[in-house]
């Protein structure tokens, strides 16, 4: 089925059921006994689904509402959402995200990358994602219709929007991570967070947010913003930023902008190969969750790097999740992971 014969489907009949594996025993990387608090030494990691070699899964979010419970997550080249239910079955959600021009999208090798990438809730529990190709922020209504909310900052189009999360007052924040050139041929044009050939894109990349209907630049400085999350008190926004390999911290100010951008804590001395910052989270207690080199780091609310919960892939993003929200569910590039914490993450 191409892209164009697609048909929208929401809450389809079952695609596959999944036996959870046995759980795998890893040994938690410590670096600090302060993580003790958080992790078990000897934790479990759950193999809950595994997709195809073509696959690139991401924005994993757990919906507690309507009953049971369950966890979407979206598939970038597939072009679809999937819902997780805890008796191990996946489905498909949401299809058809991309109705764009196919020449247009963007690619990751031979794929096009033309589905949701990040998604989260809003404050009244719809979901809100990032449509990657076609560089719109999308929310689905109640009643299954979707709303763009933003697709152009300044007369110009959005140009690949990668993570969102929401803030208390509800604006929804987000990272566009291409910038678009008007250029069609040189050394920019190789590389693939160019968006080359394209004169009606936005010529920088950035984080925004969206406020009462109204679309605001937080920063263009970030080199390749990614996943974002604030600490508990919203008093910082931490941004995953990808290529360099570190992750930013800015002061919030009341009226949603920031200042005294930092780098919270640096991941370039790592292995290059593998995970790159990328998904990012806090917990209740303010320690900051973020895909890392070995799997997801644990860095306690000064900066410092207090563990490593090794993943056996490369791993894109994470959430809390469960009654507790001690369960975090892990999106690998082609796999669906589950483990358990000690320490809950944010509440809505």
């Amino acid at each position: 089925m191409n892209c164009s014969s697609r048909m929208v489907i929401s809450l389809v009949a079952v695609l596959y059921t999944v036996v959870t594996q046995a759980a795998s025993t890893k040994s938690v990387i410590r670096l600090d006994a302060a993580l003790d608090n958080l992790v078990s030494s000897e934790m479990s990691i759950e193999t809950l689904f595994t997709g195809s070699s073509r696959d690139a899964f991401e924005g994993p979010t757990w919906v507690p509402n309507p009953r049971p419970a369950h966890l979407l997550f979206t598939n970038v080249p597939g072009d679809v959402i999937y819902k997780w239910t805890p008796d191990g079955k996946v489905s498909v959600f949401l299809d058809h995200i991309f109705s764009g021009d196919l020449s247009k999208a963007h690619r990751a090798g031979d794929r096009l990358m033309i589905g949701a990438n990040g998604a989260t809730l809003d404050r009244q529990g719809r979901l809100v994602y990032t449509s990657f190709s076609a560089g719109q922020i999308v929310r689905l209504e109640q009643d299954g219709k979707r709303t763009v909310l933003a697709s152009e900052f300044e007369g110009k189009k959005i140009n690949a929007p990668n993570d969102l999360i929401v803030k208390s007052d509800g604006s929804i924040y987000f990272t566009d991570s291409r910038a678009s050139s008007e250029r069609t041929s040189g050394p920019e044009c190789d590389q693939w967070w160019m968006s080359c050939g394209n004169k009606d894109g936005v010529p920088h990349k950035g984080v925004y947010f969206l406020k009462a209907g109204v679309m605001h630049l937080f920063s263009q400085d970030v080199n390749h913003p990614n996943g974002l999350a604030f600490s508990p008190d919203e008093k910082y926004l931490y941004v995953a930023n990808t290529l360099v390999k570190n992750i930013v911290r800015f002061e919030m100010k009341a009226d949603g902008t920031g200042t005294n951008e930092q780098i919270f804590v640096d991941m370039s001395g790592e292995s290059p190969e593998g995970t790159l910052p990328d998904g990012i989270k806090v917990d209740s207690k303010g320690f900051v969750y973020c895909t890392g080199p070995g799997g997801i780091w644990i860095i306690a609310p000064t900066g410092r790097h207090i563990g490593t919960i090794p993943i056996p892939e490369r791993i894109t993003n994470f959430t809390f999740a469960g009654n507790d929200a001690k369960t975090i569910y892990v999106t690998g590039a082609t796999t669906l992971f589950r483990i358990l914490l000690k320490v809950p993450g944010p509440r809505r």
